[in-house]
């Protein structure tokens, strides 16, 4: 095995340990990180240490027995057997869109594959319980983005998910099936078939941040539904109650600061309560695909573009650029490589990545993206 494969798993695996403790979330990992000055670092800090970050009783006795209990070189070759890469929030593939919500998971578990064209992706979601109109118009809209070349997130449940994906895929685009479930537990169950045909035809991926073992329950499908909304531009909701789980999805695009169209319906219908509710609210109402691919357009890739033209290079960024790399460096040690302040180091970061040509991958550290 090669020297840089040998550090990917040291890397990774720790991550992978991380998120196997019970209770251990975003913000505890994010506070390790930054405490210490590796992952394999993090994950043998003693007792002592887990407490002054804030470790309470129950959590301290979950790291400290995960930690005692598993074989990490073991857990990564069981994921790497099942055909699933793996995604630290500190990876350089790690989604860009995912990245930038707060808390975002820690790992991501991949089967299949996330490419560049996915960071074009908006959400479809909506109730189990569809009707003819909620059916024919989540295809629709599913059929219109993915013959845009726009990457279309559900979440693979019943109903809308399912219409959403298939549809997708019957137009030769790709989609991203987000689990509330362990990536050995398809969930519903008759939806196997259509995971299967994400995979075979390579068009797609499905995704989870829970361990392969987790089954389905219900308390995790709500924390599920941030990635589905993080991964994407702006979030569709076809059909849904006032209270459902689609209306969950909407309200973490918004606190993401990201697009939420709803499709309008009869008033008295139960299943188009949520999406009316949301154009009360603010929602873009939308009757087409048109209509969404205007507003993405216009807010996300046109608004990036001229943020570019805008900010022409300094002496800071070419001082920068050529010693930015794919690997994840501290702003420290750039800014001793470039012989630049660390002040100016940072706000010079700030502004390429704002250009979408660097990448914040956490822990002050930064990649390239070009």
């Amino acid at each position: 095995m090669s020297q840089p494969q040998e550090n990917s798993d040291r890397h990774l695996k720790y991550f992978l340990g991380f998120n196997m403790v019970d209770g251990l979330g975003p913000a505890k990992v994010s506070a390790l990180l930054t405490r210490f000055n590796s992952p394999e670092t993090a994950w043998h800090a003693s007792e002592s240490e887990l407490l002054k970050l804030g470790f309470d009783k129950r959590s301290l006795k979950s790291f400290l027995k995960t930690r005692s209990a598993i074989d990490l070189d073991s857990e990564l070759a069981r994921v790497r057997n099942k055909g699933v890469k793996l995604l630290s929030v500190q990876s350089p593939d790690y989604p860009a869109a995912l990245k930038e919500i707060p808390a975002p998971p820690v790992l991501l578990y991949v089967w299949g594959e996330l490419t560049e064209d996915d960071r074009q992706a908006i959400a479809i979601v909506g109730t189990r319980r569809l009707t003819s109109y909620g059916r024919q118009m989540s295809r629709e809209l599913a059929q219109g983005l993915a013959r845009s070349g726009i990457t279309v997130v559900s979440g693979l449940a019943r109903g809308i998910d399912t219409e959403a994906h298939h549809a997708t895929l019957d137009a030769g685009g790709r989609t991203i099936a987000v689990l509330g479930s362990g990536i050995n537990y398809i969930y519903p169950p008759e939806n196997r078939d259509l995971a299967d045909r994400i995979l075979k035809s390579k068009q797609g991926a499905i995704v989870s941040d829970y361990p392969l073992e987790t089954k389905p329950q219900g308390k995790n499908f709500p924390p599920r539904n941030r990635i589905i909304s993080g991964l994407s531009l702006g979030t569709i909701v076809v059909e849904g109650a006032v209270k459902s789980g689609a209306m969950i999805t909407a309200q973490y695009a918004v606190e993401q600061n990201r697009e939420v169209f709803a499709v309008p319906g009869f008033v008295n219908s139960p299943a188009s309560a949520g999406p009316n509710r949301l154009i009360q609210q603010g929602a873009k109402l939308i009757t087409n695909v048109e209509d969404v691919l205007e507003e993405i357009q216009v807010e996300q890739v046109i608004h990036q573009q001229a943020f570019q033209m805008a900010l022409p290079e300094s002496a800071e960024e070419a001082a920068l650029m050529p010693i930015l790399s794919r690997e994840p460096q501290h702003i420290d040690d750039l800014a001793k490589r470039a012989q630049l302040p660390s002040k100016e180091v940072s706000s010079t970061l700030t502004l390429l990545e704002l250009k979408g040509m660097v990448q914040h991958v956490g822990g002050m550290k930064y990649v390239i993206l070009r």
